[in-house]
């Protein structure tokens, strides 16, 4: 399974929570299916968060023109 989480996109991860979410809202899913739809909430939970935290480590740093790491700033036209 854990091979299948790498490959899936952020995309399918969300999408696949909410429908998860949207089954345990409804109140009608036995205890022992609530619980399984709960573990495979938090596993896809899991790969949302790092998704989202290497996407953010990658915005925070770019390379400069020598090719050193330097902080991300937006800066706009005509501002100083």
């Amino acid at each position: 399974m854990s091979e299948k989480k790498a490959e899936i996109s952020f995309e399918e991860a969300m999408k696949q929570l909410e429908e998860l979410v949207e089954k345990l809202e409804t109140g009608d899913v036995p205890l022992e299916q609530a619980i399984q739809y709960y573990q495979k909430g938090m596993e896809l939970s899991k790969v949302c968060n790092e998704k989202l935290g290497h996407v953010e480590k990658q915005m925070q740093q770019i390379m400069n023109e020598h090719g050193e790491l330097e902080p991300f700033s937006v800066q706009e036209e005509g501002k100083s």
